[in-house]
């Protein structure tokens, strides 16, 4: 059997709550891999104004491979700063009027750069990641979660403040995982392992024969 289309938007019959974000992103500010998925029974093609806010550029929203996003899943991106250093936190400049001849005021603000995903990352329900976040290949936020820093490679977080709970593996084990890059493999060989992916360990994955 072939491998599934990562272009078709709806992977799964009779399913429209699924969508893949590759074929339906259009901004240039957002890259997404291959067979990424979010998931949302209310309308999952709204994700690039629902799920990523205040995206007023330049920064990215990097998303890799194979990664799973839940229904409610947020990216609050840069554009939600607002200036503390002064009496008031009110953005005056974006009203108008008279006002907007101030807007240096906003250019002024810091800006985290990207918020970045990488490969196999799975964000429960309802998880809000902030600016210029970078989480780990591998890792996974519990529903509900606040991602306010970094978080590992194959580690599992969770909380407001997201913090680490564990490691999925070992120090060893894990780079292990990132040398073999699985997500970077031919899509025939990647479908020849799917069931070791799934529910095998990494010594299965390292001594799975190789496709011919």
């Amino acid at each position: 059997m072939p491998a599934p289309d990562p272009t078709t938007m709806h992977p799964m019959a009779g399913q429209p709550r699924v969508v893949l974000l590759k074929p339906l992103v259009t901004s240039p500010l957002i890259e997404v891999g291959e067979y990424s998925y979010y998931d949302d029974p209310g309308d999952p093609t709204a994700f690039e104004t629902a799920n990523v806010l205040y995206h007023y550029g330049p920064e990215k929203l990097v998303i890799g491979k194979f990664c799973a996003l839940a229904t409610g899943v947020r990216f609050i991106m840069n554009g939600a700063n607002h200036r503390m250093d002064g009496v008031s936190t009110f953005p005056f400049p974006t009203i108008g009027g008279g006002w907007a001849e101030h807007v240096d005021l906003l250019m002024e603000l810091p800006n985290r750069g990207d918020t970045v995903l990488g490969h196999d990352v799975w964000l429960g329900y309802g998880v809000t990641v902030m600016p210029g976040v970078r989480i780990g290949h591998g890792a996974i936020v519990a529903a509900g979660s606040v991602v306010t820093r970094d978080i590992p490679d194959y580690a599992v977080a969770g909380g407001n403040p997201a913090r680490v709970l564990r490691k999925r593996y070992t120090d060893n084990d894990i780079a292990r995982l990132l040398e073999l890059a699985w997500w970077d493999w031919p899509i025939e060989q990647l479908s020849a392992r799917v069931r070791v992916l799934m529910s095998g360990s990494v010594d299965d994955l390292v001594a799975a024969p190789p496709v011919n």
